[in-house]
């Protein structure tokens, strides 16, 4: 009996996963009853992992440069606002003012725990669509802003400050897009992500991600590349510090947290704008004007004092860059899909510029900050400037070669496409019989307007 019974309760089993999915079931509830304590014991768990790697990172420069005010509690708040760091949330410092410009690199911490909290809630759930992915992020986003905010209260002291409603949309924020990513990939594969979006939208996102990846690695690359023109300025820099063998490494790993900042400054250079090192000054493809920097060794690769933007040829190369990521942009759009319309193909690469333009305006937002309430209150480039030529740049050259690749694949098409000898006839002379045995019918539509000299007259056409 008990075997049977097992059996057939086996059996009930996909079933009534299959009436879930579909809604019909009522015992669907299951999954909204279990899923927010998964949500909060994952938020728990990843936020627990980001602030115990903060904390090792702050013992071990404690421990290098001990102060006799900060102990461990202090090291604890300390610790905290380097996590609501992470998640870009802005710092009021005594005697300095508001830290606004963080590093972008730092939200790659918080952002991999929350990815894995995603894939693991959903490795223990029935996930049948989308809409459950979404619910996921936010059983995991909502519990996690909730601790965001809480640190934020804990972490104040005497010394630093984070902002409260910042903190709980950021830790939202972050939390969300992270999750629902980490969960997505865990429910399917990207290939199967893909296949559920309309070609119009494959077709935009692919132009925007591939334009945004040229020239993310412009970016770097020429970040990069000044650093090594700058080789003395650097270890200059690194000289006055003398930061000793552990704060050597410490401002190493803050050096690489804000190179996705250098690689979005060097964008905007590239773009036209460029971004400014304090209030009144400026460095951009015209020229840079630049005052006192702070001693940071990243900053060791701009230019200081007025000086030219450099080499005609080598700033006209940089500039030419957008226009190339909106060619590349608008050709992985048509390869996408090869039969849309020419005007349909120039609309797809222009929205596919414009959404990449609205991606570096906000990364733009968030390179750049103020850095305390004196002259470097304004650090950073501008993120409507940057929106707007970027939208403008990349926009029409992804049109422009969308439009032009679409009309190519057209014309191919058409010319290898096999030739069909069509027998010119008379409208008069029958067709031949087809292959299955019936008759093709021409009608001449104008046969009534025409006279036929052979025809003879009859009594209609007497005066």
């Amino acid at each position: 009996m008990w075997s049977l019974v097992t059996t057939s309760a086996e059996r009930v089993r996909p079933a009534a996963r299959r009436a879930d999915a579909d809604g019909s079931d009522p015992g669907g509830s299951r999954l909204a009853t279990s899923l927010p304590f998964a949500g909060a014991r994952a938020a728990c768990t990843a936020a627990a992992a980001g602030l115990a790697a903060m904390t090792i990172l702050v013992v071990i420069g404690w421990i290098a440069a001990p102060h006799p005010r900060l102990g461990l509690i202090g090291a604890a708040r300390t610790a905290s606002v380097l996590w609501l760091v992470g998640h870009h949330v802005a710092v009021q410092v005594k005697g300095a003012g508001r830290i606004g410009m963080l590093p972008l690199g730092l939200v790659l911490l918080p952002g991999a725990m929350l990815w894995y909290a995603g894939r693991s809630v959903v490795r223990g759930k029935d996930i049948t669509g989308p809409r459950q992915v979404t619910s996921v992020a936010l059983a995991v986003a909502v519990p996690y802003a909730v601790i965001a905010g809480v640190l934020a209260i804990l972490s104040r002291s005497a010394l630093a400050t984070a902002s409260f409603p910042q903190a709980v949309l950021a830790g939202f924020g972050v939390a969300f897009v992270a999750t629902w990513f980490g969960a997505a990939r865990a429910f399917t594969s990207w290939r199967k992500l893909g296949a559920l979006m309309s070609s119009r939208s494959k077709s935009i996102l692919v132009c925007a991600a591939g334009s945004l990846a040229i020239l993310g690695a412009a970016g770097m690359l020429t970040t990069a590349a000044a650093l090594a023109n700058h080789e003395r300025q650097f270890t200059a820099v690194y000289g006055l510090l003398g930061p000793g063998l552990v704060g050597a490494g410490l401002l190493l790993l803050a050096q690489v947290a804000y190179l996705p900042n250098a690689a979005t400054w060097a964008i905007a250079y590239m773009l036209g704008p460029g971004f400014a090192m304090g209030a009144g000054t400026v460095v951009a493809p015209s020229g840079s004007v630049l005052g006192p920097m702070p001693a940071f060794p990243l900053l060791a690769a701009l230019p200081t004092g007025v000086h030219g933007s450099g080499r005609g040829l080598l700033v006209g190369t940089m500039l030419t860059i957008p226009y190339l990521a909106g060619v590349v942009g608008g050709l992985l759009a048509v390869r996408l899909a090869p039969q849309v319309t020419i005007d349909g193909a120039a609309i797809r690469g222009f929205c596919g510029g414009a959404l990449c333009g609205i991606v570096l305006g906000v990364l733009a937002a968030f390179a750049g900050g103020p850095l305390g309430n004196g002259r470097l209150s304004a650090v950073g480039p501008s993120a409507w400037q940057v929106a707007a030529v970027a939208t403008l740049e990349l926009g029409i050259s992804a049109a422009v070669s969308a439009g032009a690749a679409s009309w190519w694949s057209s014309r191919r098409r058409w010319t290898e496409r096999p030739s069909e000898h069509v027998e010119s006839r008379p409208v008069s002379e029958p067709s031949p019989p087809s292959a299955d045995g019936g008759h093709v019918i021409f009608i001449d539509q104008w046969a009534a307007e025409q006279e036929s000299p052979k025809r003879p007259r009859g009594p209609s056409s007497l005066p």
